[in-house]
């Protein structure tokens, strides 16, 4: 199979999951710091900026990077979030 190819398919997975987040997010099904809408943003942005990186799109590839990383942050601040919320009805 060509090379091409399979970096096509797999920047078409990304993007999918990428748009399902923001599809699902804007629909109210999920919430932005809900963490299958973090893992769907972290894993779509992550296989782009690997492509990206691939492909020397340096522009994209800092744009795909910003995503990720603001994603997984997601995971590591929302806990704190969370207890603060839950200090804050008691």
């Amino acid at each position: 199979m060509d090379i091409g190819l399979n970096s096509e398919t797999v920047a078409f997975l990304g993007m999918f999951l990428i748009l399902c987040a923001f599809f699902l997010e804007t629909q109210n099904i999920i919430h932005s710091k809900a963490s299958s809408y973090l893992l769907l943003m972290a894993i779509g942005s992550g296989i782009l900026a690997v492509r990206a990186y691939l492909i020397e799109e340096w522009a994209f590839f800092i744009l795909e990077v910003a995503w990720f990383v603001t994603a997984v942050l997601g995971f590591v601040v929302r806990p704190s979030i969370d207890t603060k919320s839950e200090q804050l009805k008691l």
